[in-house]
């Protein structure tokens, strides 16, 4: 590519901005444009459920780079504007403002929103999602005044928010239709682990039962549960997931995969989706992973960083193929955990823990029934990651005895 060709990058967000940082730093030359529907500069997410929520940390704790970085590596960032349509024959993406933009190569790193509940009381003021800097900076306010605080969801951000609202002074329940937290992504066993946790830190966990409705009239009074109950609530905080972005390509006629097969643009390796010289990032990207052997979607902060980047070298025509097992972490209270690997949903495994989890430092093991790792996470065991990605990667089969067994380095499994 010339210095007179433009890659368009829409969605300033991590992705977006780590493939304009990457294309810089490989020594790129051409037009970059970076387009974001919101206002702020490209941050990342993690500090929005955690320092920020705790009171500790700004909104704009995590911005990518300052206004100086994009003006000084001439990246052209439209803030506050939507792209609303591509048309791939003619290379344009057309914008909310109803301007056209041309490029000659196209990525689309437009992330996932927020899952909404579709129940009576929906839209009541005091009810709280949590996705956006916005978002983060509201209900960190309105911890402030420390009310009796509902979340629904006990997935990684309804128990994030619950963890920031208790150690703010709130009480605090959490709603699941699922049997315990976590389940979905962790099974049960590991997942009832994080329940103890809320619970030895005084939240009242409601699992099995679901939400039909918010009560109030001005704002939100109350939770109408499945079973008829009542809980009076001053905030809600809703966390019941989020949806890839997807519309936009689906509407360009780039493949997207059904919710079925997990949503998400579909690409190859190099993260091209089906039309040439357009790539997908991010929260929004299903690719076939090199490594675990199937299509993939992480909705994680380190596949937002690295798939930005390697979608920013294969868009330079560099042969690439991202394999980065896939990791997350949480901070919750005492609790510093790092999670790495994948577990295909609907395949059959089994836990192995590694250490006490009563000492408050462990260990675990998803294993195919093949016994190999498909995934692990440590718990206060600062240093242990990098070899539980080398356990993944080899690919071995291991002895769960050995695994469990503390005295034997996970090298030597």
């Amino acid at each position: 590519m010339s210095d007179s060709e433009r890659i368009v990058i829409i969605g300033a967000s991590l992705a977006g901005a780590k493939a304009a940082e990457t294309l810089r730093s490989e020594g790129w030359d051409g037009q970059i444009v970076l387009i974001g529907n919101e206002t702020e500069l490209p941050y990342e997410r993690p500090p929005l459920s955690k320092g920020v929520l705790l009171g500790k940390d700004k909104p704009n704790v995590g911005e990518v780079h300052d206004q100086a970085w994009y003006d000084e590596n001439n990246v052209d960032l439209r803030l506050g504007v939507e792209a609303t349509a591509i048309d791939t024959n003619a290379r344009t993406v057309t914008l909310s403002d109803g301007s056209q933009v041309e490029y000659d190569k196209l990525l689309i790193a437009t992330g996932s929103r927020v899952r909404k509940l579709d129940v009576p009381g929906a839209d009541l003021p005091g009810i709280h999602y949590l996705r956006t800097a916005q978002q983060s900076q509201a209900l960190t306010d309105a911890y402030a005044a420390k009310p009796r605080v509902v979340v629904v969801g006990a997935g990684w951000i309804g128990l994030e928010a619950a963890s920031a609202a208790r150690e703010r002074g709130c009480e605090v329940t959490v709603v699941e239709p699922q049997s315990t937290a976590l389940a979905a992504v962790m099974g049960e066993q590991v997942g009832e682990l994080y329940a103890d946790l809320h619970r030895q830190h005084g939240v009242d966990l409601r699992f099995g039962t679901g939400v039909e409705g918010f009560e109030g009239d001005d704002k939100v009074t109350g939770v109408r549960l499945s079973g008829g109950d009542v809980l009076p609530a001053d905030l809600v905080v809703v966390g019941v997931g989020v949806q890839p972005n997807t519309e936009l390509a689906e509407a360009a006629g780039i493949d997207v995969a059904d919710r079925e097969s997990g949503s998400g643009i579909v690409t190859g390796p190099d993260l091209q989706t089906s039309v040439p010289g357009v790539y997908a990032a991010g929260d929004v990207v299903r690719w076939d992973h090199p490594l675990l052997g199937h299509s993939i979607r992480v909705e994680h902060w380190q596949n937002a960083k690295d798939s930005g980047a390697a979608a920013a070298k294969a868009m330079l025509g560099q042969d690439v193929a991202h394999d980065a097992i896939p990791y997350f972490f949480t901070d919750q209270y005492d609790l510093g955990m790092e999670y790495a690997g994948d577990v295909p949903r609907g395949m059959s495994y089994h836990v192995v823990l590694r250490g006490d989890p009563a000492s408050g430092a462990y260990l675990a093991f998803w294993l195919s029934d093949d016994n190999q790792v498909l995934a692990g996470m440590h718990v206060n065991t600062w240093g242990a990651i990098d070899a539980v990605q080398d356990l993944i990667r080899s690919k071995k089969t291991v002895d769960p005895a050995r695994l469990a067994d503390s005295s034997v380095e996970l090298s030597e499994v």
